[in-house]
């Protein structure tokens, strides 16, 4: 199975648009909402009902045994993140696992407990289909690990597919990271502004740390075509694959707001992706002749 993943090096370029958009145009039958911290693709592919949920366990958080506590201060003392009050309660927020806590304590009043860090999610919008996502919950670290699950249950979910697409996060930080662990290509929906280029210009520095394959496109290209031009040419100069440009259009703005993807009304910007899309599958399908010919080589 083939991972297509979409990304942007900042929020609010359209990442999503294009992701729903994708999965339509593709059929897809494995996809995922990678975006812990703030997901949205159930907003326009959650369809099918409730979805089957499971907690997810982050790092396990201290406890501390008031029957058993002498209220030495060894705890509290010792402790960087400043978790532990002078009433020795700990604060679930600031407490990092560490378990420094229970090391020091003479009278083993602390523990370290299983934390509920986040929820885990599996829709089934139609039959065949599996559509993986999660939300971490307010405060809770470690989302890539969080984003590690959302894949994990992607690949495991009952069902073939020749071809998974994932809608990433925004940003170039833990989550991204995890995303882009086991991609095959990755799209970039970069947005035509001065942070727009710039956060474009350090996602493809830590996509290309990976080695996977990397595309570009510009959604809203025509507000601000000056910086437009200068994505091209950085697509260019860096001999990246640009795959195409993506107009502003209030339909689209319609569509999404009714719940649809852009691609199930006739619109500029749906006719767009389309032609994105096409581009995109051509890189994709290059990598599956090298694959086809790299077995025969080998065998």
């Amino acid at each position: 199975m083939k991972q297509l993943l979409i990304l942007s090096g900042k929020g609010g370029t359209g990442k999503t648009t294009v992701a729903s958009a994708f999965i339509k145009l593709s059929e897809a039958k494995k996809y995922a909402d990678c975006d812990v911290d703030a997901p949205n693709l159930h907003l326009l592919m959650g369809g099918g009902g409730e979805p089957e949920r499971k907690d997810y366990y982050g790092m396990p958080k201290a406890h501390i045994d008031s029957s058993r506590c002498t209220r030495c201060d060894a705890c509290r003392q010792n402790c960087r993140f400043d978790a532990i009050s002078t009433d020795y309660r700990v604060d679930v927020y600031s407490c990092e696992g560490c378990g420094v806590c229970r090391l020091v304590c003479p009278r083993d009043a602390v523990s370290l407990m299983d934390d509920i860090a986040g929820e885990l999610m599996i829709y089934k919008p139609e039959k065949g289909a599996v559509f993986s996502t999660a939300r971490l919950k307010m405060g809770s670290g470690n989302s890539g690990k969080l984003v590690a699950e959302v894949k994990k249950q992607l690949r495991q979910a009952k069902g073939e597919a020749d071809i998974a697409v994932i809608d990433g996060s925004p940003g170039i930080g833990c989550p991204v990271i995890a995303s882009i662990s086991g991609a095959d290509t990755v799209l970039i929906v970069a947005e035509p502004s001065v942070s727009g280029l710039s956060d474009m210009e350090r996602i493809i520095k830590t996509a290309e740390i990976f080695k996977v394959k990397l595309a570009v496109c510009i959604n809203k290209w025509d507000t601000n075509p000056d910086i437009s031009h200068r994505i091209e040419g950085f697509c260019q100069e860096r001999r990246l694959p640009f795959v195409g440009r993506i107009p502003f259009d209030t339909q689209a703005v319609r569509a999404i707001n009714s719940g649809l993807c852009i691609t199930d009304i006739d619109c500029q910007a749906g006719r767009a992706v389309r032609k994105v899309y096409e581009n995109v599958m051509k890189i994709m399908l290059e990598g599956k002749k090298a694959d086809r010919h790299d077995s025969k080589n080998a065998c």
